[in-house]
């Protein structure tokens, strides 16, 4: 039938993205140079690091070549972005949020830049949430603190680096 007699379609949802991702990619930069920095200080200058656009480093196996180096690091990123990217942050010492992963890559979020932009973290932090994503906090499901917020930031990083992995930089271990 046609006019107001026809029948109405359900409204489609989008299609699920396949891996989920977040909404959010913060504009926010941080200096590649202090994540390295410190990621080498936290290592004790003992571990080899490839470093992606977006800041997602990758620590890497002793004696890698550059090639492969790019190679690992890429193949690390895909492991937690396909599969399912658990996150273990840690706050450091000096002030900064650690994000670990299940596999050998890490993001850095430097206390200086969290306060600089922390309005910006805190209105945008449930948007940093993958798609249908639950995560259990002890103050309730997808209810964050601070130190959340900045760690859930952090791992945009990660999730963009995954969609677009590009090492920029190498960095040996200290000798």
């Amino acid at each position: 039938m046609f006019g107001p007699f026809k029948k109405k379609e359900p409204p489609q949802e989008p299609p699920k993205r396949f891996p989920p991702i977040p909404a959010w990619r913060p504009a926010i930069t941080q200096s590649i140079d202090q994540i390295i920095d410190r990621l080498s200080f936290y290592t004790n200058g003992q571990r080899d690091i490839a470093a992606l656009a977006h800041g997602t480093c990758v620590l890497l196996p002793d004696g890698l070549s550059d090639t492969d180096a790019e190679k690992f690091a890429c193949d690390v990123l895909s492991k937690i972005f396909n599969y399912h990217p658990d996150m273990n942050p840690i706050p450091m010492k000096d002030g900064n949020v650690l994000v670990q992963y299940n596999h050998p890559a890490v993001n850095l979020v430097l206390g200086s830049v969290a306060a600089e932009h922390w309005a910006e973290i805190d209105n945008n932090h449930q948007r940093a949430l993958a798609t249908d994503e639950v995560l259990t906090t002890p103050l309730g499901s997808n209810v964050f603190d601070d130190f959340g917020k900045k760690a859930l930031f952090g791992r945009c990083f990660m999730f963009m680096d995954a969609q677009d992995s590009r090492v920029i930089r190498i960095v040996r271990r200290v000798v």
